[in-house]
């Protein structure tokens, strides 16, 4: 019967183990990522992280969490439009190109202007 909750134990503390690396690490590249947080500032940061790890990840989550987020939005909202930048120039059609094809299918009659506008839009964004 010690066995299993040996095995329980390991388990648990396994996880937690794994769900702190997961926090030190997204803690780690927000001290990268933030442009406007000077360089002292990180340093005492990461200083703090080496040496009181789990209260130092606390304190950083419950005041810079906010500030967290929506850096991690800003970068995936510029991958992402990188990413659509790149298709769109890999796929070869310019917008200027898609809007004279959306042109001429509403010229002869294949669409109709409101989907000719949500076509324009498209291509331009």
């Amino acid at each position: 019967m010690s066995n299993f909750w040996d095995l329980i134990q390991l388990l648990l503390s396994t996880f937690v183990l794994i769900a702190y690396l997961f926090i030190l690490f997204q803690i780690i590249g927000d001290l990268f990522r933030d442009s406007e947080l000077g360089g002292g500032f990180k340093a005492i940061w990461i200083i703090g992280l080496v040496f009181l790890p789990f209260l130092t990840a606390l304190i950083y989550i419950i005041v810079r969490g906010r500030g967290m987020a929506e850096r991690q939005r800003a970068s995936l909202q510029r991958a992402k439009s990188e990413t659509d930048a790149y298709i769109r120039q890999v796929a070869g059609k310019s917008p200027t190109e898609q809007i004279a094809e959306a042109k001429t299918l509403l010229d002869a009659g294949t669409i109709n202007q409101q989907e000719f506008d949500q076509l324009k839009a498209k291509a331009l964004s």
